[in-house]
């Protein structure tokens, strides 16, 4: 289908010049940095509960051993009944285990996170970071286009950080159920 929309007469190729360049850069991206085991979190600055309060995840992770999970969106039914609360309900138990973070990351603003955390009981538990422009997950290539959601968002993952690496990685199949990426299955690995 790409080839056809770029066989178009030349006043339509020079409209579409710029979606293919950031069409390749986003699929070329997104392909050759998948996330791995034993890779280090990107240095990159997410946000808290206000577009002023930055935090560099690397800087974060460094020396600790982190829970970090990512959800498609805020308030979304899989996210809000079953896997944040998953990790909410579990924190003791896995704070025991030596995690000094539990974070859950999504492609929100850091107001809807703040709010999110806040409606589900996360304070104290877990940080709600906010990946605004999507920089971070595309980073790890996690990235998945849900235009009924608002385009790009992250895949439903959970991973276990040490020291800034990735040591666990579990990213559900489809990117959006809620099996391999849920708290009970993340603490059998810590």
């Amino acid at each position: 289908m790409l080839t056809n929309l770029l066989a178009r007469p030349q006043s339509y190729n020079y409209f579409l010049c710029g979606f293919r360049s950031n069409f390749v850069k986003r699929f070329v991206i997104s392909r050759a940095m998948s996330a791995k085991v034993g890779e280090h979190l990107p240095s990159i600055d997410l946000h808290e509960d206000t577009p002023a309060n930055s935090i560099n995840i690397s800087d974060l992770c460094k020396g600790k051993k982190v829970i970090l999970f990512g959800v498609p969106g805020a308030f979304t039914p899989g996210c809000s009944k079953t896997h944040l609360p998953g990790y909410i309900s579990k924190a003791d138990e896995i704070r025991k285990k030596g995690v000094s973070e539990i974070i859950c990351v999504s492609v929100n603003d850091p107001f809807v996170m703040a709010a999110w955390g806040l409606a589900q009981g996360a304070k104290e538990k877990v940080r709600m970071l906010a990946d605004t422009n999507a920089e971070f997950t595309q980073a790890l290539g996690l990235e998945q286009d849900l235009p009924v959601l608002g385009g790009l968002r992250s895949k439903r993952y959970s991973m276990v950080v040490e020291d800034g690496k990735i040591s666990q990685l579990n990213v559900e199949p489809d990117g959006k159920g809620l099996s391999c990426s849920l708290a009970d299955n993340t603490i059998g690995q810590i």
